[in-house]
Parts: C-alpha cells; structure tokens; sequence
C-alpha cells in the first residue's frame, strides 16, 4: 500500500479521497442526481447506514478529527462546498 500521510496537506487529500466518493454516492441517489441537492445532513445520514456505499472507508474519512482538528460534519461541509463549485466539471 501507500505510505501513511505525513503532513497536514497529505492527511486531508487521504480522508478527502473516500469522502468525496461518499457525496457522489449521496448526489447520486437524489432524485435530480445533482450535488446541488446534497447537504452536509444528506451525506451524515448516509455515513450511518454502512450498507450505503459500503465500498466508502469511513475510518479513512473520519481520520480528519485526530490528523486535521477538524470535525467530521464541518469536513463534510468543506469537501462538498467545493464539489459543489465545480459541479459541472464533475457533471453532477
């Protein structure tokens, strides 16, 4: 595997990289299947049901508290307000 992150910036593209499969997920379960329809709620439910994108390593995600200082909900916020400025690069 890959080496373990070592600096602050290493550490939020690791628990970056799963979280923002666990938003496609979400968008793409909405019914206009547009991130614009996610919200940091939308994914927290999804975060919960483990069968939900079960292929998602939220112990990867969740990394963010203890490596970054930063809680989970207001990681989640981060990572989908800038999926959501570049929505159509992403075509949701």
């Amino acid at each position: 595997g890959a080496p373990e992150p070592k600096t602050k910036m290493q550490w939020a593209l690791y628990c970056c990289d799963e979280l923002t499969g666990l938003i496609v997920a979400v968008a793409l379960v909405k019914p206009d299947k547009k991130l614009s329809s996610v919200t940091v709620d939308s994914v927290m439910k999804k975060w919960n049901s483990t069968s939900f994108a079960a292929g998602v390593d939220r112990k990867q995600i969740k990394e963010c508290e203890p490596r970054l200082g930063i809680p989970l909900e207001e990681f989640v916020g981060i990572a989908l307000s800038a999926m959501q400025a570049i929505h159509e690069d992403l075509g949701l």
